[in-house]
């Protein structure tokens, strides 16, 4: 990867933070060699690994170069190179590279099976060397490009002196094709090229499911400051405007924002009134009023009349980028967790080596000859391979996770279900997570039918959210619109029109809108008519925080509406309600909870829930949710029930019972056949039927949870 130029952000204390692309961070090993290792290095005060990004976040002195930081990722045995974008997706380009050598190990291991069958079927002489020298001609290619990921990872470990899982599977496939290309060359009777193939391609499978399960939380940023708008439309002080774009805009600009366009600034208004969609802060279904003198924040739709804002913070220092901020620190956090398999895997390489070591001088002391003492060390370097552990996490997140989707549940994270399964407490949003998010006109019965034929024909003629809700709610019960004269709309206000020659019309109500929030006011001639709206709960809602309490889990809604609009629902519900929280609000909750060793489920919808999404212990999101709250939650639940929810952790505890399962069974599997493979009763190409026979007996435990999600 070519040298790009290095992210840096100043604080208080005179530190900067520097972002590193490391490609070759694997496991919780990986980690905690570069957490512990680098603030061991003069002038680096900490450092932070996002194993799902593959990725290093350095807080150091201001004095320490790019390349001198690059030094010290090197130093301990990682190639690194640094960020401009954060938002570079270097797992991406690993997956992609995992899954060609994937593609073309199982093509060749196809193949030299086919090849070997004539070999196991009593071929002599010629032809049997004709047959081993093919599979070589196919073998050796493969070998060379498809063990890539393990050669490099394994060299870069011994280098700095130390070992990783890839070292013993490295040795191992390197030993038998070495074996293998002598056996050819001799004439010898037997080669295993297949087996060394075969090993490869279920190493790649296990690989290639993991890395394809990894976060994305970087993703989830990414959307979050796409909300804002990519420029505005600057007022010049002699009276001309012109566009400039976001990352131009300055403290004191002053910005024409039409009705339809997004704020790329926080800003204060001078001039206009219009209403604002800002759910991706306060959560709130409705637009919010807003006049001059009123603040107003960058990724804000401008839903009414155009407004003229004056620039107060722009580029880093607007509040949506604060979020993304606080999104990608919590997200930094939840990058710590280590899988189960990961903590296995710690101490088995050394292991392996250990006892292949011990096998080879043993046989060497009975007097039995390099040649069959290393054949028996291969033996026993294949059946050891942790291709069944390496299995054993991925194997059942692929399948609970199919399970889940067609239950309706997305779960992007496969390591998301081990701590879907640890949840103790269930912190919910309430509108659009906890509610549909969508207004409900109220009271529509005790209209005439002739005032709701003309209801009708004036909420066509708006997109304001609760003009819509009107007309759906209308149409739904059959309503025919009533023929309307000299129809408009006035921006900020509402729709008018005549009706046989009487005014009508659908506005933002003139009074009362404090006691009733969500409401508009329908006028014919004198007579006022005010139309309230709810946000109705999901169908299941109070069912599923039920089966959610039965399965230990507390409950508890956290939002960003006025508490007197979560006084019902907390009371349906059964479950304490906080309002008027703020997104650091939320994070700071879950904080609080996490303090208290609480393992916290954040579910939630909009923007402003997005750091409280990215620190949970696990997080959902609804479909409905904005697309930065879909990419940063674990898990993402289609349709207008909540039973989701509840599912998605039963099935999560499923899953580790089953990974558990599948860990013994991989070690039952190495305790009866090690043994074996040490008394020489194994042979190099046997070790590998039986490395993979171990595989799929994983793979088969695993299936068990197709039907874990009915």
């Amino acid at each position: 990867m070519a040298s790009q130029a290095l992210l840096v952000e100043e604080t208080p204390i005179e530190t900067k933070e520097s972002l590193f692309a490391v490609p070759g961070i694997h496991c919780a090993g990986c980690l905690s060699k570069i957490e512990n290792g680098l603030p061991l290095t003069p002038g680096i005060q900490s450092a932070r690994v996002n194993m799902g990004a593959k990725r290093v976040a350095i807080r150091h002195d201001p004095a320490l170069t790019p390349p001198e930081l690059k030094a010290a990722i090197i130093a301990l045995g990682f190639e690194a190179e640094p960020l401009a974008d954060p938002g570079i997706d270097v797992a991406a380009a690993e997956n992609r590279m995992l899954v060609r050598a994937l593609a073309v190990a199982g093509f060749a291991a196809m193949n030299i099976m086919l090849l070997s069958v004539s070999i196991w079927s009593g071929a002599e002489g010629p032809t049997r060397t004709m047959f081993h020298w093919l599979s070589a001609l196919i073998a050796l290619p493969t070998v060379a490009y498809a063990g890539q990921p393990f050669f490099r990872s394994a060299w870069a470990a011994l280098r700095q002196g130390r070992t990783n899982m890839d070292v013993p599977i490295s040795i191992g496939v390197l030993l038998t094709t070495g074996m293998s290309l002598f056996e050819t060359v001799t004439g010898g009777e037997h080669a295993w090229f297949d087996g060394a193939v075969m090993l490869l391609f279920f190493l790649l499978a296990g690989r290639c499911l993991d890395s394809m399960m990894r976060g994305r939380a970087r993703a989830g940023v990414a959307a979050l400051l796409k909300q804002t708008a990519p420029g505005a439309l600057v007022l010049d002080r002699d009276g001309c405007s012109r566009w400039t774009a976001a990352d131009a805009l300055r403290p004191g600009m002053t910005m024409l924002v039409a009705a339809g366009e997004r704020l790329a600034a926080d800003g204060r208004i001078v001039a206009g009134e219009s209403g604002l969609d800002i759910a991706f802060l306060t959560g709130e279904s409705a637009p919010v009023r807003v006049q001059p003198g009123d603040r107003v924040q960058a990724g804000a739709l401008n839903v009414d009349g155009p407004i003229t804002v004056e620039v107060t913070a722009a580029g880093a220092d607007t509040v949506i980028a604060d979020i993304a901020r606080l999104m990608e620190e919590a997200g930094q956090g939840k990058s710590r967790y280590v899988r189960l398999a990961d903590r296995a895997a710690r101490y088995y390489a050394p292991c392996v080596h250990l006892l292949a070591a011990l096998s080879f001088a043993g046989w060497m002391i009975a007097g039995a000859g390099v040649h069959q003492a290393l054949l028996i060390a291969v033996a026993v370097l294949l059946i050891t391979c942790p291709c069944a552990l390496g299995l054993a996490v991925p194997a059942a997140q692929i399948v609970a996770c199919g399970a889940l989707m067609r239950r309706g549940v997305l779960v992007k994270d496969g390591s998301a279900l081990e701590r879907l399964s640890e949840i103790s407490e269930a912190v919910f949003d309430k509108t659009g997570t906890l509610t549909l998010g969508r207004p409900v006109p109220q009271g529509l019965r005790r209209l005439w039918r002739e005032d709701r034929a003309i209801l009708l024909g004036l909420s066509r003629a708006s997109r304001h959210p609760l003009s819509v809700a009107l007309r759906q709610a209308l149409e739904a019960r059959g309503v025919t619109p009533a023929p309307l004269d000299a129809l408009r709309e006035v921006p900020g206000e509402g729709v008018f029109a005549d009706y046989q020659g009487e005014a009508v019309s659908l506005a933002r109500p003139r009074s009362l809108i404090n006691l009733f929030g969500l409401a508009s006011e329908y006028r014919r001639g004198e007579q006022a008519t005010l139309l309230a709206f709810t946000d109705a709960l999901r169908p299941d809602a109070v069912e599923t925080i039920d089966v959610l309490r039965g399965m230990g889990i507390k409950t508890l809604i956290a939002s960003g509406d006025r508490p007197d609009a979560l006084e019902e629902i907390a009371r349906m519900t059964g479950t304490t309600a906080i309002g008027h929280l703020r997104p650091a609000d939320k994070l700071a909750l879950i904080g609080r909870l996490k303090g208290k060793g609480e393992k916290v489920l954040m579910v939630g919808d909009g923007l402003n829930d997005g750091p409280a999404l990215a620190a949970g212990h696990a997080s959902m999101a609804p479909a409905s949710a904005s697309d930065a709250s879909q990419l940063t939650a674990d898990a993402v639940f289609l349709g207008d029930r909540l039973a989701p929810v509840a599912v998605t952790v039963h099935v999560a505890r499923r899953t580790v019972a089953v990974v558990k399962q599948n860990f013994a069974l991989a070690i039952g599997y190495n305790v009866l056949a090690v043994p074996l493979a040490i008394a020489g009763k194994v042979t190099p190409l046997v070790a590998a039927v039986a490395m993979s026979t171990s595989s799929l007996i994983v793979i088969a435990n695993a299936l068990r949870l197709k039907g874990a999600a009915k």
